[in-house]
């Protein structure tokens, strides 16, 4: 007899399941700076230093007093980048270069464009406001401040952070290990002759970018025979070395996915159905490490649906966010805006919808017409998802959801 249909799981009440279950994995590592980008803070960063280190200039111009601009001037210094000024006394100026740090005495640069000079003599020629292109000490970053709290993902503006307050090295969580395989006899490695009934298995490069792309150590256990004791014993394997199992295909009822009742002999098994489209199949449970390695506890496995867009969607949607808090990140859910649709949408479907656009040249939403499951095409001409509400209809000119892919693929 079959199961009972189980209703459809809302996507937010899904994401807040799956992430409930994971917290950051034990264990930290000690990189230099030049080596942290994607990686996440485990302690908050705290600058040693003022940043800058001492008022300075942001003009090549001259230094000082705005009471004095009215006079004739004598230049009685210049100071480059990286020299130490005397003193400034009342009635002098000093020439200096953006960067270099000014003397005290003087309260204000005034740029080069407006100064006339005859030997030694400066003129003023526009009007001077005290303070004008001058960077004060510490307007950046104050010395004991916290420059970047823990569970910041490094990328490369974070990493500048980093380096402004003079920190070489950072304490970071270590890399999640995830074991990646698919499932199915039907799939064949690019490269390899490709006979009748099968097809090329793109699952597996997609995911095991994305996972790289996330920090994380890729464990790639290939492709797994449609067979219960292969597939039970790829879950062993992989819950030895890893701390989560990615699978792609295989997470349905038919009698060729083999991957429901392994995971459930080797564990336990939530299968959900989704009210997404594309990705209405996804499975969660974990998987026992075997005492043979030593091991403890549990390894976290994610099934994903096997269609292509189905398997990116769901991962981007649902697992980045996962492994993101498993690396102890703070900032988990993407950045959505609010775009102007450039077609209409009469008949959507009951479930929430991720349909692949492009920004076009008016700063509009242009729909891929071929919005498929299967066609990874889709993706790739895309500039994001538009997320539409479970039941909603819209029409060209309206506001919508976007979800560029710079923020999901980051």
């Amino acid at each position: 007899m079959s199961e009972p249909r189980k209703p459809l799981i809302a996507l937010d009440d899904a994401l807040a399941s799956l992430l409930a279950h994971v917290g950051p994995v034990a264990g930290v590592e000690t990189l230099a700076a030049v080596q942290a980008r994607g990686r996440v803070l485990a302690h908050d960063l705290v600058s040693p230093v003022d940043v800058p280190p001492a008022d300075n200039s942001a003009m090549d111009g001259y230094a000082l007093r705005a009471a004095d601009a009215h006079l004739e001037l004598p230049v009685t210094q210049r100071i480059p980048a990286g020299s130490v000024p005397t003193a400034l006394p009342p009635g002098e100026a000093a020439r200096i270069f953006t960067g270099a740090q000014v003397p005290a005495g003087a309260d204000t640069v005034v740029m080069q464009e407006f100064t006339e000079l005859a030997g030694d003599r400066l003129r003023i020629t526009q009007p001077v406001s005290a303070g004008q292109h001058v960077r004060l000490r510490g307007e950046d970053v104050r010395a004991g401040a916290v420059v970047l709290p823990a569970g910041t993902r490094l990328d490369a503006v974070a990493l500048g952070l980093v380096a402004t307050a003079g920190a070489a090295q950072v304490t970071v969580t270590r890399r999640p290990r995830v074991a990646l395989f698919s499932t199915g006899d039907e799939l064949v490695m690019p490269g390899e002759p490709l006979p009748p009934g099968a097809i090329y298995n793109s699952n597996r490069f997609t995911l095991r970018a994305l996972l790289e792309g996330l920090g994380c150590e890729v464990v790639d256990l290939g492709i797994v025979p449609d067979n219960l004791v292969a597939t039970r014993a790829a879950l062993r394997e992989a819950a030895a070395r890893a701390d989560v199992i990615l699978t792609s295909g295989g997470v349905s009822v038919g009698e060729e996915d083999h991957l429901r009742p392994a995971v459930q002999a080797e564990g336990r098994l939530d299968l959900w159905a989704l009210a997404i489209k594309p990705g209405k199949p996804f499975a969660y449970g974990t998987v026992r490490r075997p005492p043979a390695e030593g091991g403890d506890g549990e390894a976290h496995f994610i099934g994903l649906p096997g269609n292509p867009v189905s398997s990116l969607v769901t991962f981007l949607v649902l697992v980045r966010p996962f492994l993101l808090k498993l690396q102890g990140a703070t900032r988990l859910a993407p950045r959505g805006y609010r775009l102007v649709a450039g077609f209409d949408w009469p008949r959507p479907d009951k479930r929430r919808e991720f349909l692949r656009v492009r920004l076009d040249e008016e700063g509009g939403l242009a729909l891929f017409s071929n919005q498929s499951s299967g066609v990874l095409t889709s993706a790739f001409w895309a500039d994001g998802l538009l997320d539409n509400p479970a039941g909603q209809a819209f029409k060209a000119g309206d506001a919508v959801r976007f979800i560029p892919f710079a923020e999901l693929l980051a």
